[in-house]
């Protein structure tokens, strides 16, 4: 999304003539306040409002087409699919924005932001990652960043929970046998996982995320939590007694380990072969925090040789990862596409907050997220 403050809106949006942002949609709106004469729905929370043709359809009214206007006229460029604007339409598009609003699939970098020009004030990313903006170039050129941190981390931690449990239980092979008739009868040791009574679980990255899953898992009676990154964070970890380790010592006593922390320089290819040569040959690895901090052609090793019991992962490198790729040959091995923070409300609330601080970072205004640089 491309917004240009000061242009005129679009004849083919009803609504009044200092409307700014111009779209046209299929949807259901929930009544914010009582619309006013001429069709106009004011929402306070954005300090802005809806105006445009209605009708009523199961007791609810969808707007057929509208206009959407703030108190400064701005106009609204919209990349109109699910799928990846390209590079070079995005650097076709983003010439003379004042804003960009992306995606973690949007790579801005360099070329990017050369082609956008000396009026890009502000980008805003619909994400807590901001591992695709090339930020020493965003902080050289004064531009300002607003982000999405917290209103994710439930909805990731539960993910991370979910995957855990479905790795450890094999939760898609037992499925699968019973759709191929590998179902057959009841016997002692078929379909066997792991439970996570009285085991120690390790935790990279304690952050937001790496504690709420934490919080999650506490109840499952898990004898021992430990934790590693940058430095030792005692009054967080008090809350699980989480004991400070290096990272060796982590990937040698956990039967659990929950990969949990940002993408940087010093993350970058953590799990490796040596991380995972010292993990028990019982250990289940889960990673929700970003492909490049595992090394894949390690772990597909490790994963098929035995030397660790299975592994599950909402992220990877590339993503989507190739459907020919050697990690999905493997039953002991469950991946998700990337859905850590997929609830309707979590998006809902992402979005809304990507679009405020997009706005109030072309008011000049403080944003209610913004990622100092």
């Amino acid at each position: 999304m491309v917004p240009r403050p000061g242009a005129e809106p679009s004849t083919r949006c009803p609504g009044p003539p200092r409307a700014g942002a111009c779209y046209k949609t299929s949807g259901t709106l929930r009544r914010l306040t009582q619309p006013s004469p001429g069709g106009l729905w004011w929402c306070p929370e954005l300090r802005g409002g809806l105006g445009g043709s209605w009708s009523q359809r199961d007791g609810r009214e969808r707007a057929t087409s509208w206009t959407a206007f703030f108190p400064f006229s701005c106009e609204v460029e919209l990349w109109d699919s699910d799928e990846p604007i390209t590079s070079k339409e995005l650097e076709r598009r983003v010439a003379g924005a004042y804003g960009l609003l992306c995606l973690l699939s949007d790579r801005v970098d360099k070329k990017i932001l050369d082609a956008a020009g000396a009026n890009l004030k502000v980008v805003s990313t619909l994400s807590v990652g901001v591992d695709h903006l090339a930020l020493d170039e965003i902080k050289k050129r004064g531009i300002r960043v607003g982000y999405t941190p917290e209103v994710l981390t439930d909805a990731t931690a539960e993910l991370a929970v979910s995957l855990l449990l479905t790795t450890c239980r094999r939760l898609p092979e037992a499925m699968a046998e019973v759709k191929n008739g590998g179902w057959t009868s009841w016997k002692p040791l078929w379909m066997c996982g792991y439970g996570l009574t009285q085991s120690t679980v390790g935790i990279v990255g304690l952050g937001r995320i790496g504690q709420a899953i934490a919080r999650r898992l506490k109840p499952f009676g898990i004898q021992k939590f430990l934790y590693t990154g940058r430095q030792p964070k005692p009054q967080e970890a008090a809350e699980f007694q989480a004991e400070f380790v290096s990272a060796p010592q982590l990937a040698a006593e956990s039967d659990f380990i929950m990969v949990a922390c940002s993408l940087t320089p010093e993350t970058k290819g953590l799990c490796d072969r040596d991380f995972f040569q010292k993990m028990k040959k019982t250990a289940v690895f889960v990673n929700i925090s970003r492909g490049d901090v595992v090394n894949q052609d390690d772990l597909y090793q490790a994963l098929a040789s035995g030397q660790i019991a299975a592994a599950g992962l909402d992220v990877t490198t590339p993503e989507p990862l190739p459907t020919g790729h050697p990690l999905l040959t493997l039953k002991n091995c469950v991946i998700l596409p990337h859905i850590g923070s997929a609830t309707y409300k979590t998006r809902n609330t992402m979005s809304l907050l990507a679009a405020n601080n997009l706005l109030a970072g072309l008011r000049g205004e403080p944003m209610p997220s913004e990622l100092k640089l």
